[in-house]
């Protein structure tokens, strides 16, 4: 059965594209429902467009609070069939209600090695640290910022002559990489969170993504 998804985004899409393309893959188990979008033009919902998918845009400036604006947020993923979402750069921090409601249905990607360098400009972060190794991270998102059991990450080197351009640049390569696969794992029902920690049964992983073995 295939898997039905919301993604929610904020601006170009990037991700939100590399979800698409592999989602044009008659084999893969996931079909995009819904580009939900906080802000209205973006490059992310002519994306969507463009893949005749269907789209929304919600502005939390017509709403009193941020869980009546998540609310209604909730009930048009609903209503699309969705039963899964993914945060493909959304940039509004979600309320404690909606997470729990989707609570393991909704999947972020964060362009750090989490849990190293949460919120924003976390490759000038990364830079300033000195670390020698960066990367990108799949997690179920939980009520805390970029918090939640890891699904998958990938590695890059942190090169001598490195900007947050640079390091960015390369970080979202394999960002394009890793999410479709995270939720292939997820719709083909090979993930499981298990105390918190996600096992993955039947690993087969590239080179690029490091995975939890099942325990």
């Amino acid at each position: 059965m295939t898997m039905k998804v919301a993604v929610l985004i904020s601006g170009r899409g990037s991700n939100l594209q590399a979800l698409i393309d592999a989602c044009k893959d008659e084999a893969f188990p996931a079909e995009i429902v819904l580009v939900l979008s906080n802000k209205d033009g973006v490059q992310g919902l002519e994306r969507a467009k463009v893949a005749d998918i269907p789209t929304a845009s919600l502005s939390h400036k017509d709403f009193d609070s941020r869980e009546s604006f998540d609310a209604e947020m909730s009930e048009i993923i609903t209503a699309s069939g969705a039963d899964f979402i993914c945060l493909a750069g959304y940039m509004r921090l979600l309320s404690d209600d909606f997470v729990r409601t989707w609570r393991d249905k909704l999947i972020n990607i964060h362009p750090s090695l989490l849990p190293m360098f949460k919120g924003l400009h976390v490759h000038e972060q990364a830079l300033e640290a000195g670390v020698r190794f960066s990367g990108c991270t799949v997690h179920f998102v939980r009520p805390a910022m970029d918090e939640g059991p890891i699904v998958a990450q990938a590695v890059v080197p942190v090169l001598a002559n490195d900007t947050p351009d640079s390091l960015a640049e390369r970080v979202l390569e394999q960002e394009h990489a890793l999410y479709p696969l995270a939720l292939k794992l997820i719709a083909e029902g090979r993930i499981r969170v298990s105390a918190e920690r996600v096992l993955v049964e039947d690993q087969q992983a590239p080179s690029t993504a490091l995975l939890n073995p099942e325990g």
